[in-house]
């Protein structure tokens, strides 16, 4: 893999790999997501063990997701009645899923850790024909009124938001396809309504990875700033960067990631 071979030891050259890793996770979260694919192997190179590789990649990529919440301030409004109790399912799950991660042994995080790229990579690669057939759904239902399944939907999203505050990858796809499956028929609104989710979630997430001393701030605060700056750039340039040649880019990582840690976990 390529951390081994190039992956320094030098303190300084260390940090510079990890904020470019953060830049680049806050840049592709804010274009297509998927930037703990590129956050959680960094940490892990730098010599974190793996519940502090997540908790501290978590917290870094955090800021950027949620400051995008004021950009979809008026398709929140047209959904206003939803945000209180999907932000609720949000806080209990995501919490759920952090308290969990706390309270696994390293060991049996790492044997999980291929499993959970290999979650994520699969959603990223059957985004595209999901896409389209929630596309064709809202088409069909034209932009009427809403009537939203929401006891269903809770239930989903308990178990996304679970999944978000255990690991994430790959959580964002599954959240806008349950929303939109669920009867949510506009895509700003799906996309509103998911950022609010995928940001509480993780925000709780991160308050738990704090109180319980999880996660490593010598690496945490520059790792921040980096995302932070990478989310600006990949909002600014998202019409220049082509959702086709860095989804399939995050994919193809994705899965490399899942077989290195699939061929390496014993060794780790």
């Amino acid at each position: 893999m390529v951390y081994a071979v190039f992956f320094p030891h030098n303190f300084m050259a260390r940090d510079v790999l990890l904020g470019f890793a953060a830049f680049l996770g806050g840049l592709v979260n804010s274009v297509a997501g998927g930037g703990g694919f590129i956050a959680f192997p960094s940490l892990i190179k730098a010599g974190l063990l793996p519940i502090e590789a997540n908790a501290t990649g978590t917290v870094a990529l955090w800021p950027g997701q949620f400051t995008s919440i004021a950009g979809y301030r008026e398709d929140l409004r047209k959904n206003i009645r939803l945000v209180i109790p999907v932000a609720s399912v949000a806080l209990i799950g995501g919490y759920a899923g952090a308290y969990t991660l706390l309270h696994n042994s390293q060991t049996s995080f790492l044997r999980l850790v291929p499993y959970l790229f290999l979650l994520g990579a699969t959603s990223f690669a059957v985004s595209g024909p999901v896409s389209r057939l929630v596309r064709r759904r809202i088409e069909r239902h034209g932009a009427g009124p809403e009537h939203v399944a929401l006891i269903p939907l809770l239930a989903l999203l308990l178990c996304i938001c679970y999944y978000i505050g255990y690991f994430g990858a790959g959580a964002g796809l599954l959240t806008m396809t349950a929303l939109a499956f669920c009867g949510v028929e506009r895509i700003a609104e799906i996309n509103a309504l998911k950022v609010v989710i995928t940001s509480v979630a993780n925000g709780i997430a991160v308050v738990t990875f704090i109180i319980h001393g999880a996660v490593e701030w010598r690496f945490c605060w520059f790792m921040m700033i980096a995302c932070a700056i990478g989310g600006y750039v990949g909002a600014r340039n998202a019409r220049r960067i082509s959702d086709r040649i860095l989804r399939p880019a995050i994919i193809v990582l994705g899965f490399t990631i899942a077989l290195y840690f699939f061929l390496h976990r014993s060794a780790m």
